[in-house]
């Protein structure tokens, strides 16, 4: 499993970004949202099925959220296709953020549309939005 958080230097205002994951129909996943927060040099990422109610989506504020490898900053800019016929990708949200705090159990961010934290429950996160 990919680390959570990579402790290095500090950036005061890393940057984040919510994308739509558009995936064709013989993919081995469905079609996502993909959750990127900037740290070290790269985008820590999860994937969500659903979006929380408080960013428009039917699911409640907690919503199960799942680890996937950093990523590339270039994902914080990028819309269009995604290599090895994966989809495409289009960016729904993006802005700068504040850490609250990061380890491998918690993540705690600051964003303009409220405060997000996700929660390492072994197998799984948890994400969880409040204003």
């Amino acid at each position: 499993m990919p680390n959570a958080c990579r402790w290095g230097y500090y950036q005061a205002m890393p940057r984040y970004v919510l994308l739509r994951h558009e995936c064709p129909p013989d993919y081995r996943v469905g079609s996502h949202w993909d959750l990127m927060l900037e740290r070290d040099g790269v985008l820590l990422t999860w994937s969500l099925p659903r979006l929380p109610a408080r960013w428009g989506g039917s699911s409640g504020d907690e919503i199960e959220a799942e680890r996937l490898p950093d990523h590339r900053l270039a994902y914080l800019d990028y819309e269009g296709p995604v290599s090895g016929s994966r989809g495409e990708v289009r960016r729904v949200v993006a802005g700068e953020f504040t850490w609250m705090s990061c380890d491998e159990q918690r993540v705690e961010a600051e964003l303009a549309s409220g405060k997000i934290t996700l929660n390492n429950s072994g197998s799984t996160w948890q994400l969880r939005v409040t204003s």
